[in-house]
């Protein structure tokens, strides 16, 4: 495959999907960013992705449909199997990953880049809070829990604490970089 994968972990409330759009913005040739399938109802207030039943995700998992899959806080995500056709053609892929299939992703794609967007704990639960997803007991166990992954000694490491353009301008650099060097 000629083309790169970036992987944006990061806690959730972090802003990975804002630096992501904040990128497809600027960002639309020789760039693909996959939206992931999710085993929740659209709400139109998060994340923009496909939504499956939990039958329909498990068909599609067994059919081989998803590059990669997995499950955090009770759903099930994926992302389909479409996107190594865009690698494949040496576009830039960018995908939101739960870092805990990291491990999964570098042997699939050993030549992925991690990025992990970051903030203050205390920008995190506000913007978890104004989702209106969870009660302050679920967000106050969302944001103790521990991942226990190792990540790749080469993740970059974004902070989105402060203004959008600050954190998605350097999301912006890094792909313009990858993009230079003929992924």
């Amino acid at each position: 495959m000629n083309g790169t994968f970036v992987a944006v972990v990061g806690s959730s409330g972090a802003g990975k999907d804002s630096v992501m759009a904040y990128a497809r913005d600027r960002l639309q040739r020789d760039v693909t960013i996959v939206r992931r399938v999710v085993t929740r109802p659209a709400d139109g207030g998060s994340e923009d992705h496909d939504s499956m039943t939990m039958d329909q995700f498990v068909a599609a998992e067994t059919e081989g449909r998803f590059a990669l899959s997995w499950e955090a806080h009770g759903l099930r995500y994926g992302l389909p199997i479409g996107l190594e056709e865009d690698l494949h053609a040496g576009r830039v892929v960018i995908a939101n990953l739960s870092r805990a299939v990291l491990p999964r992703l570098m042997l699939r794609y050993p030549n992925a880049v991690v990025v992990e967007v970051t903030a203050d704990p205390q920008v995190i639960a506000e913007r978890l809070a104004g989702r209106g997803r969870e009660d302050a007991e679920d967000i106050q166990r969302r944001m103790d829990r521990s991942v226990g992954v190792r990540m790749p000694a080469s993740t970059v490491r974004i902070d989105n604490s402060g203004a959008l353009e600050q954190a998605g301008e350097q999301f912006v650099s890094l792909i313009r970089d990858l993009l230079r060097v003929g992924v």
